[in-house]
């Protein structure tokens, strides 16, 4: 009986393992699902107010990189240099009013990619940004092999749907509503999960494989979301951010004075100064509870996903990525709102799962992503299999998606890319999916930035359109260091000044790791900045700031050392 136990168990091993190496070979369907303004307030990632279990869940069979970041924390050219793999100097799209293909280059998409490779291509909801940004057709028919599906209900999102104190109907921040009193008794989200949903029904017997993105549209604002996510997170149990005030050493040019939440009607009755003045803390508790109950309300429109992926018998031939497109500050420095290069706002969540690869299943397993009802089972936990702490980058997705896929991916960009149609400026990842992460990569950096109009806050910091922009912050995070600079930015020829250095910003990030306390003004920087001048004139401002940190460090450890 024991010899045949042990015959069974080496047969399973043998068989997980060739599941394995086939897995690294064949095509695979993709499901890549994107959140709206999604921070890492997620279970997986150690937040414990968050009640995320079908996410949870997610990431408990998955590869989930614990330090990912965007490289713009605003919506449309966060997504467009996901998608392309190219930074926002490449794709030239630093606020909504430009299509790539017209504006910098013909630069090919993640999706389009996979449908010139003879993947079926689907998109539902919000991917791509709509608008001018994605040609008003989300890239069709470039990326997609039909249009992209929007949910109707969205048309009432900006109208005023939330039921005040008065009983009018207010276009506020906070929005929690009873649905069935909503227009067709649903949300968008709610609407992109049923279609997204049906086009997995009518690709399940169909030998095409097929690339389906999915957009949820939450948890940005407004948070009108159902009302029943709110009893999640009694507001008695809601706290503030750990750091709630503006950092004295903070540059004024850094400061995202949040102009899209002023703009909401319940917020304007607070009657708040322009651009420090604090929200009242009764109310900043309220908008932590909103935006956690939105949340979890996207955890379980993800959690009816991928019931369905696994119902359909698809969890064993799709690799599923999750991610958003950048962060956004609950409080943290007095800021609220993405508009800034501090953690909070441009870390995002970033989890892949590759049947047979991060997950074994076996004919003893029932199912591979049950659904969980997130309101009457919030208190479920699951440990990640997986993790990845060194940094990476968004623009990293497109490679390594494609290598997972079984697609070859992508070659490198040159130092200067504008002509070339199909490269990335990001890495591959797959690597770190095979073999478990040894030790921290110090060399490991992500690049992000955020355009400013002026070196004070003005109205339109948030999002200055392309004709206003005066200062661009480049941002550097690494294992140990947020290096910024703001730097002298020309419009017009979409040129940086090196040498116009508007202010700093370096964080240590072991003794600090809110980002409160800038320590730029310790270190003369003088002679460094004079070492910069020997580079030569095409050196990339990120190469720079390598350099740079590297010497700021060396400086830090020396004076260390000799204390």
């Amino acid at each position: 009986m024991y010899s045949c136990f042990g015959i069974w168990l080496l047969l399973l091993v043998l068989h997980t393992r060739t599941l394995a190496v086939v897995a690294w070979r064949e095509r695979r369907n993709v499901l890549f699902i994107m959140a709206d303004d999604l921070r890492t307030s997620l279970g997986c990632y150690g937040d414990a107010v968050a009640k995320t279990p079908n996410i949870d869940q997610l990431a408990s069979r998955s590869q989930v990189f614990l330090n990912a970041f965007a490289q713009q924390a605003v919506c449309a050219p966060s997504r467009t240099s996901m998608l392309t793999s190219r930074r926002p100097d490449t794709i030239r799209l630093y606020d909504f009013n430009s299509y790539w293909r017209t504006h910098s280059g013909n630069y090919t998409t993640l999706p389009q990619y996979f449908k010139s490779r003879g993947y079926h291509t689907m998109s539902v909801g919000k991917v791509f940004h709509p608008g001018i940004a994605s040609n008003h057709s989300d890239d069709f028919p470039y990326s997609w092999s039909a249009p992209a599906y929007h949910p109707p209900s969205f048309r009432y999102e900006k109208e005023k749907m939330c039921k005040g104190e008065d009983g009018k109907l207010h276009a506020n921040l906070l929005c929690a509503v009873n649905v069935a009193e909503q227009p067709g008794g649903t949300l968008p989200d709610m609407e992109s999960t049923d279609e997204a949903v049906r086009l997995l029904k009518s690709r399940a017997d169909d030998d095409t494989p097929f690339f389906l993105a999915v957009g949820f549209h939450k948890p940005h604002i407004p948070f009108r979301i159902p009302q029943e996510y709110l009893s999640l997170y009694p507001i008695g149990e809601m706290t503030l951010a750990p750091d709630p005030d503006v950092p004295t050493l903070l540059p004024p040019v850094a400061y995202n004075p949040w102009a899209d939440v002023r703009r909401r009607d319940d917020v304007q009755k607070l009657n708040i100064s322009f651009p420090y003045g604090p929200i009242p803390k009764d109310f900043q508790l309220r908008i932590r509870q909103h935006y956690y109950a939105a949340v979890s309300y996207v955890d379980a429109q993800v959690g009816r996903l991928l019931g369905a992926l696994d119902g359909l018998g698809l969890a064993d031939s799709t690799v599923v990525v999750l991610c958003s497109d950048h962060g956004w500050s609950l409080g943290e420095h007095g800021e609220w709102a993405k508009y800034s290069n501090f953690d909070v706002a441009t870390r995002v969540p970033l989890i892949f799962y590759v049947p047979s690869v991060t997950s074994w299943s076996t004919w003893l397993q029932d199912s591979t992503f049950p659904f969980i009802d997130v309101v009457t089972q919030p208190q479920l936990r699951f440990e990640n299999n997986k993790v990845t702490r060194n940094v990476v980058e968004l623009v990293d997705v497109f490679p390594t998606l494609s290598h997972l896929a079984g697609l070859e991916a992508p070659k490198r960009c040159p130092d200067i890319s504008f002509q070339e149609e199909l490269c990335t400026e990001g890495d591959n990842m797959a690597s770190a999916l095979r073999h478990q992460e040894r030790k921290q990569n110090e060399e490991a950096i992500s690049f992000s930035q955020y355009p400013r109009p002026a070196d004070t806050p003005q109205v339109n910091s948030d999002l200055p359109d392309l004709e206003d922009i005066k200062i661009m912050g480049y941002s550097l995070r690494s294992w140990d260091y947020r290096y910024t600079l703001w730097l002298g930015f020309n419009p017009k020829t979409f040129q940086v000044n090196v040498s116009d250095v508007h202010a700093g910003e370096l964080y240590m990030l072991a003794d600090d790791p809110g980002q409160d306390k800038n320590i730029y003004s310790v270190f003369d920087h003088s002679l460094m900045m004079a070492k910069m001048t020997s580079l030569p004139r095409t050196a990339s401002v990120q190469m720079r700031m390598r350099l740079q940190l590297l010497y700021l460090s060396a400086g830090r450890k020396t004076s260390r050392g000799k204390a």
